[in-house]
């Protein structure tokens, strides 16, 4: 399935396929940097591997879902480098909410990547599926991913236990 490239001011949300996450599953790097694009991080996927796995049954068991699962944050120019994620947890609930995860590797945090990349994804669920309800779940340590939840306009709607990242504080956000 061919999905359409997000921009943002500073970088490229690039879907990644089922063939690039058995790729990088696989360990086939040179593949996987083919199929996507752009460079991959030295470490990759390294503890990446589990999301990719379960994206990846994901698209086995439901191709339609690609547009709302994995994205690269790539960083354009030379050396297209991915310096992050960002997905959500599957197409809407019966709710009509979308869950939304993403990650900026350490080298390249603090630069507003994550903030770029979530204000792009929620505009394009708007856009093009009229979805108006988010949720996101940040760890309680996570002090600049809760200070951009907020500044996003998400308010705390309880917390939750995650089997892989611990207590999870919930936040949703209804657009207008």
């Amino acid at each position: 399935m061919q999905v359409p490239v997000l921009t943002t001011e500073r970088l490229e949300l690039v879907s990644l396929s089922k063939d690039f996450l058995a790729a990088s599953l696989a360990g086939e790097r040179a593949r996987a940097e083919q199929l996507g694009g752009f460079e991959l991080p030295r470490e990759w996927p390294g503890t990446h591997a589990p999301l990719l796995r379960m994206r990846l049954e994901d698209l086995e068991g439901d191709a339609s879902l690609q547009p709302w699962l994995l994205r690269a944050l790539v960083r354009p120019g030379a050396g297209r480098l991915m310096v992050g994620y960002v997905n959500f947890h599957g197409a809407p609930d019966e709710r009509g909410a979308v869950e939304l995860g993403y990650e900026v590797f350490p080298e390249h945090r603090r630069q507003g990547y994550a903030w770029e990349t979530v204000r792009a994804v929620m505009a394009w669920a708007q856009r093009e599926h009229g979805i108006r309800h988010f949720v996101a779940s940040v760890s309680p340590g996570n002090a600049p991913s809760l200070a951009m939840v907020r500044k996003l306009g998400f308010t705390r709607t309880g917390s939750r236990w995650d089997e892989v990242d611990g207590e999870e504080l919930v936040f949703e956000h209804v657009t207008g």
